[in-house]
């Protein structure tokens, strides 16, 4: 599906339906949404919050809640760097200005097929600094290693 096709009323229910059984289903949803269209569809809250007989504020508070989940599809590639205590401590604050002066861009922005994200925490408490470039998790970055794999993947 390409990010400007909006996803169908039938591929929401299908993807909602398949996580009904599921114990708390609405971040099971929500993530799955999120992995089969890059995002989760505005179209996609009512459709939800119908199922689960919650109201769509109740589902939109999940959604713009935690960080992972976005309300529009993001082109081009996704740095996102631990912002938490461990990766601060070594060195993570130094690691985010100079990745976002090398791109230009400020945390939640996107500017030449980069996005970069605040994330808190991705489990590599004793690899920090540590970053996720398009969902792959990264001990042990600096700028330019983050530079590397960004172009590393672009081409």
């Amino acid at each position: 599906m390409s990010p400007s096709t909006p996803p169908s009323e039938a591929e929401i229910d299908a993807i909602v339906a398949a996580h009904m059984s599921m114990e708390g289903p609405m971040l099971p949803i929500l993530h799955a949404l999120q992995a089969a269209f890059g995002h989760v569809p505005q179209a996609a809250v009512p459709r939800i919050a119908q199922a689960l007989n919650q109201t769509r504020a109740e589902v939109h508070g999940v959604v713009s809640f935690y960080h992972d989940f976005r309300d529009a599809p993001v082109t081009g590639r996704v740095v996102r760097l631990c912002r938490a205590e461990a990766c601060q401590a070594s060195g993570g604050a130094a690691v985010a200005e100079a990745v976002m002066q090398t791109f230009g861009i400020g945390w939640g922005e996107s500017k030449g097929g980069v996005t970069l994200e605040p994330v808190y925490c991705l489990g590599l408490c004793a690899c920090g600094p540590a970053a996720q470039v398009d969902g792959r998790l990264h001990g042990r970055v600096d700028a330019a290693r983050i530079e590397a794999l960004v172009a590393e993947g672009a081409a």
